[in-house]
């Protein structure tokens, strides 16, 4: 079938990206799901840091690829084996794929699924496969629906996934572990966000931060999956709340979804704010120093953001052994995907976890440029392409 999506060619354009315009739509044709795998009908899709390191080359990936792993979409078709799924159901898409067997998988979400990270860094679906092609290659085997992992089109093109998800397009095939379904009540904005900014952000408290009744949660930086953590927070209930961040708009944000106290860095360093629980949601190294000073004696440091390749923190080695201190790291919020996502929808639909307040903006997938200049810049928090229904 053709989808249109948003495909990076180039990594490293020059901001802004409005102008530059590093994603361009594109009319693709997408296989049939093979075993294993689904098709679905995107309904909406979030712009993370996580694209925009791909765009700018934080994150470097093969080109072409068609961007997006923070979506939601419903069923259309079932490939073979899959018999948990149906047409019609929504789900929540994941953008780390779990095999369920290596070492990795056994430790209750801890470490990144071995195969489902190596078929992330290729660009294809679990097992090699790639069900993405130019619409100008028509000469792609229909039966298996793909060519040979990592080969070349007959048109010489090779179009590669993001993530094993692919979500900025109207369609998308993946394989059965990139999904979870959610309710049919969950707003389609939402169901994406619960599958990576939730997820994430949510599980770096729950899962790596483990606060105990009456620990402090502090979180810097109140990006999409800062803020997810800061309202994951509040919901738990066990101390105060407190959001970082030198943005201010984001800290009167923060204040609104029930922070108890709102501080810069700068505040945060002069007054000696501490927490036994810090979660570092920035990326950035200064915000790990941040969030590393702040800890509390015999506290846990969970850095959750992926900052550039080559940057560096500077850090006191003794403060961990002199403070019996922790520093853990947290990828997608070390969680179980089937476990924790049905966990964050029951606290959205009791209405504990504001999910919707983490949307600031809804937008066209033809606004999608200037929405990583947005992203870029800080003064988004969760952008959510809707496709229409």
């Amino acid at each position: 079938m053709q989808i249109t999506g948003a495909v990076l060619t180039e990594i490293g354009r020059p901001r802004p990206y409005a102008k530059s315009a590093p994603l361009e739509l594109q009319t693709l044709e997408l296989d049939a799901p093979g075993p294993d795998e689904v098709l679905i009908r995107v309904r909406a899709a979030g712009l993370c840091h996580s694209d925009l390191s791909v765009v700018d080359g934080n994150r470097p990936r093969p080109v072409p690829m068609l961007l997006g792993h923070e979506a939601s979409g419903i069923v259309e078709e079932v490939g073979e084996n899959v018999s948990d799924l149906e047409p019609g159901q929504q789900v929540s898409t994941v953008f780390l794929p779990r095999c369920g067997e290596c070492a990795a998988c056994l430790t209750d979400g801890k470490l990144p699924c071995t195969p489902g990270s190596a078929v992330n860094n290729a660009g294809t679906l679990v097992g090699g496969h790639i069900r993405l092609h130019p619409a100008s290659d028509s000469d792609s085997d229909t039966t298996t629906g793909s060519p040979a992992p990592g080969a070349a089109t007959a048109s010489g093109a090779v179009m590669h996934h993001h993530l094993g998800v692919s979500g900025f397009a109207t369609h998308a095939v993946l394989h059965r572990s990139s999904v979870v379904p959610v309710g049919e009540d969950v707003p389609p904005e939402i169901a994406a966000v619960l599958g990576c900014a939730v997820l994430t952000g949510g599980g770096a408290v729950i899962n790596a931060g483990k606060p105990e009744d009456g620990d402090d949660v502090m979180v810097v930086g109140l990006g999409g999956v800062g803020m997810a953590a800061l309202i994951t927070a509040v919901s738990l209930g066990k101390g105060r709340v407190i959001g970082v961040d030198a943005n201010p708009d984001k800290l009167a944000r923060a204040a609104e979804l029930g922070a108890d106290a709102v501080f810069t860095p700068e505040e945060v360093a002069a007054q000696e704010v501490k927490a036994p629980v810090v979660v570092e949601a920035a990326g950035h190294p200064r915000a790990f120093e941040t969030a590393f000073r702040a800890t509390a004696v015999g506290g846990t440091t969970v850095t959750v953001g992926l900052p550039a390749p080559d940057a560096r923190s500077t850090i006191t080695p003794l403060t961990l052994t002199a403070e019996a201190r922790t520093v853990i790291g947290s990828y997608l919020g070390s969680a179980v995907p089937s476990r924790d996502i049905p966990v964050y929808e029951s606290l959205w639909r009791e209405g504990r976890l504001p999910v919707e307040e983490l949307i600031s903006e809804r937008i066209g997938i033809e606004d999608i440029n200037g929405a990583l200049d947005s992203l870029a810049e800080g003064r988004a928090v969760r952008q959510v392409i809707l496709f229409e229904d």
